[in-house]
């Protein structure tokens, strides 16, 4: 089974992402991670990765689809989630290609759909541990009394992202909306698209993304 999950930043893609990866044994694509490993790899595809992002450029949709491959043919588990990935209409149809090469599949595309206020209230409010990227929230998930990750045990290690502001994210939102959004329409076109409430509690937003998946 192999899923995309679709959304602007902060719906709580990376969230739900995790839930599956330790309760399904999938794998989780996420493009940002991809480049990192590769970039330290050492390999010739790491290499140019690694030129690339010191060059402070852009990494071409050729080399992350080449990321992908590699992980689709090495990487053993219950299917694979794409998080961050596509991005764009051109990257859609070139996964598509990368997966019918592969002998795979398309799932589906599960849209975790948000309203930009709330959006924009849960996010400035967001933290993460340091230790294992768990997500914290002062308003629905607070950082516990102790100051300990209730995930990795961590103490008094939890950090703000620099963009999480409502500035960078109100920029972040328009560049997913300009570019990301039509992916909406082409998996609705597809029957592919199965929407969930992403301002839902984190355990609501899991129980309606397993009633999709069975």
């Amino acid at each position: 089974m192999n899923i995309i999950l679709l959304g602007p930043p902060g719906a709580g893609k990376g969230t739900q992402a995790r839930h599956l990866v330790e309760t399904r044994g999938m794998v989780q694509l996420s493009t940002g991670d991809m480049l990192r490993e590769a970039k330290t790899s050492g390999t010739e595809m790491g290499q140019k990765v690694a030129a690339i992002m010191d060059a402070g450029k852009l990494v071409t949709d050729e080399i992350v689809i080449g990321l992908i491959e590699e992980k689709l043919t090495s990487e053993t588990g219950a299917g694979f989630i794409f998080d961050g990935f596509p991005r764009t209409l051109a990257q859609a149809d070139a996964l598509a290609a990368l997966l019918a090469k592969v002998g795979q599949s398309l799932h589906t595309v599960i849209e975790m759909r948000v309203d930009d206020e709330a959006l924009v209230k849960r996010i400035t409010a967001r933290s993460t541990c340091g230790g294992c990227g768990e997500v914290y929230n002062d308003i629905t998930k607070p950082i516990p009394a102790d100051g300990k990750c209730t995930n990795c045990g961590k103490e008094n290690d939890f950090r703000r992202r620099a963009d999480d502001n409502e500035d960078s994210l109100r920029t972040r939102l328009m560049e997913y909306y300009k570019k990301t959004s039509p992916l909406i329409g082409y998996y609705y076109a597809k029957g592919d698209l199965r929407p969930v409430n992403g301002l839902a509690g984190i355990e609501e937003v899991t129980a309606s993304i397993e009633a999709i998946l069975g």
